[in-house]
């Protein structure tokens, strides 16, 4: 892979302004667009982890975005003048540096914006729901014939929600779903469009291999198109966008830490067991990894001491909060060794064998499994997240139930009830216009009868999870207490 054709900065409707006094790059235009959307604003009601809090503290999925973006942004610098001082490729030119940090900071923002309400239990929920309901659901085709779904859907499609991924539908949001002049969505730049792909592969394609782009589906058969064009563009073909693995270190960063901060602030653990983790899981490790771990606890012991001194009457949360800071730092600083140490590898695109991102083998892949194990077990297990859990599932199902139902004939001649009429009254007309523009292809592609009918049913279906992924958290639970007529 070459810089100039992964920061391409094309756009699918290709649209460059001949303003003279327009200075700004393709990419901060990308940067404007993101901001001003209300997909983005809508980030600020969806849950990160904890559920959505009284506590301005807590973080949503608004501001881990705005984390993840200002951490993606300061390993693009770091890592563009790692390329340029120690001359790693000639191809890599000192305007460069300046567009992958453009790039990051837009992808840091978009990362989750395809993220369901209520977290990523959120998607877990929405792909049981179709493992469960597809083979269950029996569908009266035009020819009259009754079928089930998962005999009428072509396996890709019926991946594509078996294995439901925020990440896919973020892609398919962007590029599609915002509509405000066309089909095109926002119509982003092609070097951000790959990177935000964080595994590309189909649904089929899922631990095709032990390599981290076969982990997870990375585009629905409806973007099938638009990711080979990304591809070609983008000089990718099958491997993943380096920023992609940058954009995730950043992810990486910002959630693991922020996790720890919040369950300290939430009281799901305290500064004193935080500590005795700390110490409890690097006396299992080799000597070279362990000297550093303890470097690393000391500090937070330190902070605490300095915290006492101080006077300051929540020492153990100051304590905590500083060594946040402090270990983002660092891990900012590994992730670019990370990267520089593996340049050839992600430059050819073989980097990410059995998993491996850029904290694998570096001093802080050890503190990155702690935090994350240490997060699980006190944040992630608490009580209010387990209980919103059971009330997510509970939710989404009712939602999937009934949205599902009102789509399956929607746009056909077959009768529908008045009750489903308007429960597909309630799908963003957004939605339904992008739905009817490529329903309308269908229609003049020159397929068959029976393979229109499926390519539409298949919209209709991408309909429904378009219109739930769409929704906050508050809107979410609103909508299931309305339908149930349940009191708010």
């Amino acid at each position: 892979m070459e810089w100039k054709k992964l920061l391409c900065d094309d756009r699918v409707r290709n649209y460059k302004s001949n303003s003279s006094n327009d200075f700004r790059t393709e990419y901060e235009k990308d940067y404007h667009r993101i901001i001003g959307s209300a997909s983005f604003r809508r980030l600020q009601d969806k849950t990160q982890v904890f559920p959505l809090d009284n506590s301005d503290f807590v973080r949503t999925r608004l501001t881990h975005s705005l984390e993840v973006s200002s951490f993606a942004k300061s390993l693009g610098q770091n890592i563009g003048k790692g390329i340029l001082s120690g001359q790693k490729d000639a191809g890599f030119l000192p305007e460069y540096q300046g567009y992958i940090c453009d790039i990051l900071q837009c992808a840091g923002l978009l990362h989750d914006i395809g993220n369901p309400p209520f977290g990523h239990f959120g998607e877990t929920a929405i792909r049981d729901w179709f493992r469960l309901n597809l083979p269950q659901i029996i569908y009266h085709r035009e020819d009259e014939s009754m079928q089930r779904l998962s005999e009428i859907l072509l396996p890709q499609m019926q991946e594509d929600f078996c294995h439901f991924e925020g990440n896919t539908q973020a892609l398919r949001l962007v590029a599609k779903l915002h509509y405000l002049v066309d089909e095109n969505g926002m119509n982003l730049t092609k070097a951000l469009l790959g990177t935000i792909i964080k595994y590309p592969g189909s649904s089929l394609e899922i631990k095709k291999t032990n390599h981290i782009r076969h982990k997870k589906m990375g585009y629905f058969y409806a973007e099938r198109e638009l990711f080979d064009d990304l591809q070609e563009s983008l000089g990718t073909h099958g491997s993943r966008h380096p920023l992609a693995f940058v954009l995730e270190a950043a992810d990486d960063i910002a959630y693991k830490t922020a996790d720890i901060e919040d369950a300290v602030k939430k009281g799901c653990i305290t500064y004193g067991q935080l500590v005795r983790e700390l110490r409890d899981f690097g006396a299992k490790l080799c000597e070279k990894q362990k000297d550093v771990f303890v470097r690393m606890t000391d500090k937070l012991e330190q902070k605490y001491e300095r915290a006492l001194k101080r006077g300051l009457r929540q020492p153990e949360s100051n304590a905590v909060q500083n060594w946040v800071v402090f270990i983002q730092g660092w891990m900012i600083n590994d992730a670019t060794a990370g990267f520089l140490k593996n340049y050839d590898a992600l430059m050819d695109g073989s980097y990410g064998t059995k998993g491996a991102d850029l904290f694998t083998g570096m001093d802080g892949e050890a503190m990155m499994d702690a935090l994350g194990d240490i997060a699980y077990r006190y944040a992630f297990q608490e009580t209010s997240i387990l209980k919103l859990e059971i009330a997510a599932q509970k939710c989404l199902d009712f939602l999937l139930d009934a949205f599902v139902q009102a789509a399956l004939y929607f746009d056909t001649d077959r009768e529908v009830t008045e009750v489903q009429k308007k429960v597909m009254a309630l799908v963003s007309d957004n939605y339904i216009t992008i739905y009817r523009q490529f329903a309308d292809r269908v229609d003049h592609s020159g397929q068959t009868a029976q393979q229109k009918e499926m390519e539409k049913l298949y919209l209709r279906l991408l309909l429904v999870t378009d219109h739930v992924c769409g929704m906050t958290d508050g809107h979410a639970k609103r909508l299931y207490q309305e339908l149930n007529g349940i009191d708010i």
